[in-house]
This record gives structure tokens, C-alpha cells and sequence, in this order.
């Protein structure tokens, strides 16, 4: 892959680019699971597994959309799956207990996708600006960047509860301009995620590369295909 043009900032994402978010949670969730003896009330775990990840999934889709809030999010990824056990009572105080040390154990959590450290290392040797773009939960995001050791390398950590916006909304990249002073023309964002990621920056006319992690199927001369695809984060160092 040849180089396409000259950037100086990256936007990239943290969730599932560089921190392993689904990795990490997986693990989290069976620590949630035994320390709330849930055995007791699922005679298959998988049943209460499956039923968090279609929760999950839906819910963060919806509120990157703006059409939930956080709270709702917190509480109702556990109601649903606490729901599907027999002869548990569910409460919105157990849901926020649940969510409570999920969030301790997946913040806690040091891994990372393979060749984050090393694209880090050599992004940040060619001496590119590199700002933080997410829309996880404030406290949350900064515990992860602790835990895996990712924190130093990004001259600006932008949230979405700071922005007041989610990507992939046109608010939440104007508030991303301001805060880093980037500016469209040289700044590319990388993720993984197609509609929060690829498809918001490039609403807000910005070149964007697709970590496809989770192997989208990309059609060749769509108007809505990233400006650079790969399949590996170390793949990133034949394009920068």
C-alpha cells in the first residue's frame, strides 16, 4: 500500500480499535456472573451470555444514535438478561449494583488488541498528533487507558459525555476540532466501527481508515467504503 496523502492528527478510536473492549468484557462478565452467584437462577450461563451481547449490542447502537441516555443503557443491558432467569427478582437497584462491578472488572482489564503497543509506538515516532475519540463513559475511559498502559500516547482524550454529542454526529467532531485544533483536510480517523467511526468522519469530511475487525464486507467503488482498509492495526504502518 502506497502512501496517499500527507496527515498530521489522527482521530482514532479506543474501543475494540486498540483496547480489547469485547475481549476484556468477555472475561468481565463471567467474573460478574460468579460474583453475584447467578448459577443459582441459569441452569446454562450461555442463556444470560447471549442474551447481554444481543442487549448490548443494540443498546450502544442506539444510544451512539442519541436516542437513549446512559442510564437507560446501564440499567437495561442487565435487565434483559437478568430477565431470561428463573425466580430472580429484577430491580433497577440490582441492575445498577450488576453494572457497578462489571464496569470495575472490565476497567481493570490490561489488554489490548494485537499491535496496539507497537502501532502506538511508530504513530507516535512519525510524529503524528493523536487524540482519543469515544464514546465510552468518562470514568470508565481513563481507568482502561490506565490499565493498558495506552494513555501517553494521545495528545487529547475527546469523549462524548464531554462533547455533549456521540459520534457519529456532526456535533461531536466539531467539538473534536476545537478541543485539538486539527483540521479536516489533514486528519485521519481510524476505527473499527462502520457507522460511528468511518461513516461519521467522513460526514464531517475527514479520510478515514477501517480497521476491519470484524470483517464488514466492503464493496469496491462504494461512495461509502473508507478512504483505507485493513485487517491488521499493524497493517496501519504501510499506509503512515
Amino acid at each position: 500500500m502506497e502512501k496517499k496523502k500527507v496527515y498530521h492528527d489522527l482521530f482514532v478510536d479506543f474501543d475494540d480499535t486498540l483496547y480489547d473492549t469485547h475481549g476484556n468484557a468477555v472475561i468481565a462478565l463471567g467474573e460478574t456472573f460468579e460474583a453475584f452467584g447467578l448459577g443459582r437462577f441459569f441452569s446454562d450461563p450461555q442463556l444470560f451470555y447471549d442474551t447481554y451481547w444481543e442487549a448490548n449490542i443494540d443498546l450502544w447502537s442506539r444510544y451512539s444514535k442519541g436516542e437513549i441516555t446512559r442510564d437507560y443503557l446501564i440499567v437495561e443491558r442487565f435487565r434483559r438478561p437478568l430477565s431470561v432467569g428463573l425466580g430472580l427478582e429484577v430491580t433497577e437497584q440490582l441492575c445498577l449494583e450488576m453494572s457497578d462491578r462489571f464496569l470495575d472488572f472490565c476497567s481493570s482489564k490490561p489488554g489490548t488488541v494485537e499491535g496496539a503497543h507497537r502501532l502506538m509506538d511508530y504513530l507516535r515516532q512519525q510524529g503524528y498528533r493523536m487524540h482519543m475519540t469515544s464514546n465510552g463513559f468518562h470514568e470508565v475511559q481513563y481507568k482502561k487507558l490506565a490499565a493498558c498502559g495506552l494513555r501517553d500516547y494521545f495528545d487529547t482524550i475527546v469523549l462524548s459525555e464531554d462533547a455533549g454529542a456521540n459520534k457519529p454526529s456532526q456535533a461531536f467532531f466539531d467539538y473534536a476540532f476545537a478541543q485539538t485544533g486539527a483540521k479536516p483536510e489533514t486528519t485521519l480517523m481510524i476505527g473499527d466501527n462502520m457507522a460511528t467511526d468511518i461513516q461519521g468522519a467522513m460526514a464531517a469530511g475527514i479520510d478515514t481508515l477501517l480497521f476491519n475487525r470484524w470483517q464488514y464486507d466492503i464493496k469496491s467503488g462504494n461512495p461509502q467504503a473508507p478512504t483505507y482498509l485493513v485487517s491488521s492495526l499493524l497493517d496501519i504502518k504501510q499506509i503512515l
